[in-house]
């Protein structure tokens, strides 16, 4: 009985921590290249499906503008798809600006997507995140 016992709770520990093992994160790296000055601040906002995008950030993450190229990590993500739209808030304002809805402060979206008479798509911006480490590197 007593072996029996200490089989099954032997067994019971190697099925949990496999479980638990096969719920691991990445991490997502985020190079935005091209920033024209240290004015303000980079908004930037991690998007998990196709009707949150551009509307409710999964993740967020603002940080002081650097001329030239800035990196950041997006930490603790799980697998699956994902977009990143970003945009140089120069005036810390705290929102995007624009004139007649079209954008006056620099912005960029993951896989550098481009809009068409319209903000980008998420087929377009979308990417799969299943690796370790992610890169996306976004041009403002």
């Amino acid at each position: 009985m007593k072996t029996t016992f200490l089989t099954l709770l032997i067994a019971l520990l190697i099925l949990s921590t496999s479980s638990f093992a096969q719920t691991s994160y990445r991490s997502i790296d985020i190079i935005i290249d091209n920033i024209q000055s240290n004015d303000g601040t980079l908004r930037i906002g991690l998007y998990k499906s196709e009707e949150s995008f551009l509307k409710k950030t999964y993740k967020s993450i603002n940080v002081k503008a650097q001329k030239e190229s800035v990196e950041v990590f997006f930490k603790d993500v799980e697998e699956g798809e994902y977009a990143i739209s970003l945009y140089h808030d120069k005036d810390d304002n705290q929102k995007m600006n624009t004139f007649f809805k079209i954008p006056t402060e620099p912005y960029g979206v993951s896989n550098n997507a481009k809009g068409r008479f319209g903000p980008p798509k998420w087929e377009d911006a979308k990417f799969e995140v299943s690796d370790n480490k992610v890169t996306q590197r976004i041009m403002l």
